[in-house]
């Protein structure tokens, strides 16, 4: 099943995608569905990102070859940092480049997406509180990143965390191909089996921690082949069995 969370005559809604159609949701998808009557067609709404979440929990390094590109060797346990709910946009948003950086790159990511509020999951159970996954692009600002020596503001800007264009409740994540496009031209290709570490590894660790709510996001970490993206460029992160989110690149005002 396919939700996605839309803009509908300045009314924000969450549906569910059927073909080329949308069944409205009355309130939030995060319980008992409960479809509120109208049926639109898919061309006629704006798909913003689907979810707001309370924090977004990113893990650096959980792919060896990304990893070796930078220059880094895998950790022994999870790496993991937060993008703040204002860096999130949806499908077709603008990314805007920070007048503080000169090196701004894409990491096209798998993003897990809880259901439900949990602690302490164990790894056999992490299924149980996982809602679903869709596509994210971990905008980073590459040179902030190697002289801050910490990761808040390279990775925090507004608009630095895409997501969309729908969560996907259902996924093989092992047979999931994770690619990023820039104006055409693929830059990264990889997929959820290069993981380090599994989702549910992740989620029972990063659980260990933190308190995880409903709508939180999880990034997964990206595949080799990051890069440089400049104002006038067009992003697409695409993973098999999700869709595939775009994203327009301009400078900041």
């Amino acid at each position: 099943m396919r939700v996605c969370r839309v803009s509908v005559e300045d009314e924000l809604a969450y549906g569910v995608v059927e073909g080329d159609a949308v069944a409205l949701l009355a309130g939030h998808p995060f319980g008992e569905f409960a479809p509120d009557g109208r049926v639109l067609r898919l061309a006629d709404v704006r798909l913003v990102a689907p979810v707001l979440p309370s924090k977004v929990i990113a893990v650096g390094r959980n792919y060896a070859d990304h990893a070796r590109e930078l220059g880094n060797t895998v950790p022994g346990e999870p790496m993991v940092f937060l993008k703040p709910s204002t860096a999130v946009i949806g499908p077709g948003e603008p990314i805007a480049l920070p007048w503080q950086s000169e090196q701004v790159e894409h990491e096209a990511e798998l993003a897990v997406v809880i259901g439900r509020l949990c602690r302490d999951v164990p790894e056999e159970r992490v299924a149980e509180v996982v809602f679903g996954y869709t596509c994210a692009n971990d905008v980073t600002a590459r040179d902030l990143q190697k002289t801050d020596g910490q990761w808040g503001r390279a990775k925090g800007f507004d608009t630095f965390c895409p997501l969309g264009p729908w969560i996907q409740t259902e996924l093989d994540v092992d047979e999931a191909a994770i690619t990023c496009s820039v104006n055409g031209q693929v830059r990264q290709s990889g997929s959820g089996a290069e993981m380090v570490r599994t989702v549910a590894e992740l989620v029972s660790w990063i659980s260990s921690v933190m308190t995880l709510l409903p709508g939180d996001v999880i990034l997964t970490g990206t595949p080799a082949g990051v890069g440089r993206i400049v104002a006038g460029d067009e992003v697409s992160v695409a993973i098999d069995g999700i869709g595939t989110l775009t994203n327009p690149v301009v400078d900041r005002e």
